[in-house]
């Protein structure tokens, strides 16, 4: 099982490290033949005599960057890919921010109850998400419909829906593992990050290095 967690935990920080990376240089290209040409045609004005090679790399980028009217489609699917994959990258790693002052303030027993009550909450909404989103692919699927900017690689609506059941059912799974590692007293329900708590030690820290830059030096 631990075998089997650490490959999921692996593979699933390899998906969203490559969407960032892949949004970034997608990005990277079409703002760089979008913008570079003009760099050429001035390089062809000054120098007359290799005018035909500078206006023919401008022509070059400037109908590339024409024909990349794919590339802000293809960057929000990424995008959406990276929201629906992250939510139970964001569970593991406790990055989802957690609004809990109060039931922090409860005794052990129930604050644990109130941990709980939460994961089985979260846990019938994603479920919820889920079916929902599910039947709302397969009537896309059915339909047979292009995706906007994408249908010329063939790419369809329902394949970029898809990640919405699978990005819940993920979150499904880590909702389980929280739930196993609660029962167990490992872990008080969600992991999340406390706002709080981390502007008030970033505040502690920065105090700490101002005193330390302002003792007297021998």
């Amino acid at each position: 099982m631990k075998a089997i967690a650490q490959v999921w935990n692996h593979l699933e920080e390899g998906l969203v490290a490559f969407l960032l990376a892949a949004m970034t240089l997608v990005t990277f290209i079409y703002v760089m033949f979008n913008n570079l040409y003009v760099v050429f045609y001035a390089a062809a004005d000054a120098m007359p005599a290799l005018e035909d090679f500078w206006f023919s790399i401008g022509d070059f980028l400037l109908s590339a960057a024409q024909e990349m009217t794919w590339s802000s489609a293809l960057t929000r699917v990424f995008f959406a890919w990276l929201i629906f994959l992250g939510i139970s990258y964001g569970i593991r790693v406790g990055a989802h921010i957690g609004v809990d002052l109060l039931v922090r303030t409860f005794p052990a027993p129930l604050r644990r109850a109130c941990s709980l009550l939460v994961l089985f909450i979260v846990f019938g909404y994603a479920m919820l998400m889920m079916i929902s989103s599910y039947d709302w692919v397969m009537a896309l699927f059915h339909a047979e419909l292009g995706a906007e900017d994408l249908d010329e690689f063939h790419i369809m609506q329902w394949h970029i829906t898809l990640v919405v059941p699978l990005g819940f059912a993920l979150v499904i799974l880590r909702l389980i593992e929280a739930l196993v590692l609660t029962l167990k007293g490992h872990q008080n329900g969600l992991q999340m990050a406390d706002e709080a708590a981390d502007a008030l030690k970033l505040t502690a820290d920065n105090a700490t290095d101002k005193h330390r830059d302002e003792e007297p030096r021998s």
